[in-house]
């Protein structure tokens, strides 16, 4: 069976620029959004939830989760509370929302968990990213049990940081298939 790629946005959703759009439209019968209700004021519960039943609707043996910025905090919520094993979990620049820094109106994301994950994952994170501090970036995946990758200085790795089409990643990810 295929592997199929369950991707994850951060707060206010992916533009139709991000990597993660682009990755769906470019391959539509292996990437899929995880869609939620309310993408501006994100609650970490429902968030969880969805990404639950999203990963039980098929084999979750074959699920790869892609997920950015604030995404990747569900990721660890979701993980931390269903304990559910996928295949692995692609986790690119996790938004430390419990920095000062960190302005989104978000609620129950912080504490962060920080024990590891039941599935094999790689963090992506850039030295320069607005969101989350290297440090941060390795405590997270240290934590997670995770391979941290250091893509160089590279923003937050979406379309603003000039990152909407992103080949590089679409590499790293082959490292969970």
């Amino acid at each position: 069976m295929p592997t199929v790629y369950l991707t994850v946005p951060g707060v206010t959703n992916s533009s139709e620029n991000h990597w993660q759009s682009r990755w769906e439209r470019e391959l539509p019968d292996r990437f899929r959004r995880i869609e939620q209700d309310e993408w501006d004021t994100p609650v970490c519960g429902d968030w969880i939830e969805r990404i639950e039943k999203d990963v039980r609707a098929g084999d979750p043996r074959h699920v790869v989760v892609v997920a950015h910025s604030l995404g990747c905090i569900a990721v660890a919520h979701w993980a931390a509370k269903f304990g559910t094993k996928v295949k692995g979990a692609f986790l690119v620049a996790p938004s430390d929302c419990e920095a000062k820094t960190y302005t989104f109106d978000t609620k129950g994301f912080s504490p962060i968990p920080l024990n590891a994950l039941p599935f094999k994952s790689l963090v992506v994170a850039s030295s320069n990213d607005e969101y989350v501090s290297i440090e941060r970036a390795k405590e997270f995946a240290e934590a997670w049990g995770g391979k941290l990758i250091i893509v160089g200085e590279k923003g937050h790795l979406n379309p603003g940081s000039g990152y909407g089409e992103w080949n590089e990643g679409l590499e790293l990810l082959k490292q969970l298939d």
